[in-house]
């Protein structure tokens, strides 16, 4: 596996740590890629890949590999996906990490998360909006800005001539017709490439992210289930970052190719021990470039985390305080000093991992 940094890897880090954090913009993606039969097909042929770069760097450079640990370390609530919240008078709940993916080692939960949801008798995800597709996509067209161009402009207009190839390459490369894809707004486009092509064939056979999955089975089981945000709230925090930004992202996650398959083997392998501290600092060493990105990174922690998080836990509090809630939202929003496990702590909760 080749560990070397690139110009690519410092955009396209950011563009894939932006995408994790949204449930809904891979929800549309997928209803996309729905519309585009040449992609089902390519997807369809071909397998899983990718090598851990967890597993790769403790082989070839055992110290980067303990200073990364170091760094994990101190990320405030960095080690855990099931967190217990507390608060005297009321029956305690959950607040879970997710990972909005169809893999099986994701979508099956660990054994405590399984047994506080089957517990609950409400469940809480970050967006109903995902359940009902038509409604989804009826309220959407109110604000179409938000997934297309509407101003007679495509797509190829942000782009120099250079990039253009570049995206008509990386689209051909996943069996897209740059045509059909040439009105779409980048972030839509982002989520479509920036998957294994096995994730977006699973999805395309119906099988439906963790999230999803955990609602489904709620309803199932006559569960209250309710959603912190709207797919417009979701989409409208993506267009508030720079076009700029989400072009870059685009064109450079074409360029990283099949290193997209190493980058989500590694995520899931980090999501399945619970390490969400350590994401970040492990591709800061294993794509160094990401690093100098700090501007891009501000915004993005401010409009798609912390905004987010804040807005999330508001919204949560009156039903947390009926008791017995499971809260499953990306795993991004838990650590850090402003993700969701302070928020809560800071709103009067004891909130302990669950091991």
């Amino acid at each position: 596996m080749n560990l070397a940094p690139t110009k690519a890897d410092r955009i396209a880090l950011l563009s894939l740590k932006l995408l994790a954090a949204v449930n809904v913009v891979l929800f549309l993606s997928f209803v996309a890629m729905a519309l585009l039969a040449s992609s089902r097909a390519h997807a369809a042929t071909v397998a899983c890949s990718g090598a851990d770069m967890v597993a790769g760097l403790q082989k070839s450079d055992p110290a980067a590999y303990a200073a990364i640990e170091k760094e994990a370390a101190v990320v405030p609530n960095g080690k855990g996906l099931l967190w217990k919240l507390e608060k005297p008078g009321e029956k305690p709940s959950w607040l879970f990490g997710t990972m909005h993916m169809t893999d099986p080692r994701v979508v099956t939960l660990p054994q405590a998360a399984q047994k506080a949801f089957d517990g609950a008798e409400t469940v809480i995800i970050e967006t109903t909006d995902v359940l009902d597709q038509s409604k989804m996509m009826a309220a959407l067209a109110q604000e179409p800005e938000l997934m297309m161009f509407t101003d007679g402009k495509t797509l190829s207009a942000f782009l120099s001539p250079d990039d253009v190839k570049a995206l008509d390459k990386g689209l051909d490369a996943r069996g897209i017709p740059s045509a059909s894809v040439a009105k779409m707004k980048p972030w839509m486009l982002s989520a479509i490439v920036s998957l294994p092509a096995c994730e977006m064939a699973r999805k395309s056979e119906g099988k439906p992210v963790l999230d999803v999955n955990l609602a489904e089975q709620a309803k199932a089981a006559g569960k209250d289930l309710q959603g912190l945000e709207t797919a417009a709230e979701q989409l409208r925090a993506m267009a508030s970052l720079p076009m700029e930004q989400h072009i870059k992202g685009l064109i450079e996650t074409l360029k990283l190719g099949d290193r997209i398959n190493d980058v989500s083997e590694t995520m899931i392998v980090l999501y399945r021990r619970g390490d969400i501290g350590m994401i970040w600092p492990l591709f800061r060493v294993t794509l160094p470039d990401a690093a100098k990105d700090e501007e891009g990174y501000a915004a993005f922690e401010e409009a798609m985390i912390t905004k987010r998080n804040k807005t999330m836990a508001e919204r949560a509090l009156p039903i947390l305080a009926k008791g017995n809630a499971f809260v499953a939202v990306g795993a991004l929003h838990l650590p850090g000093v402003d993700g969701l496990v302070e928020d809560f702590r800071r709103a009067g909760y004891t909130v302990t991992a669950v091991n």
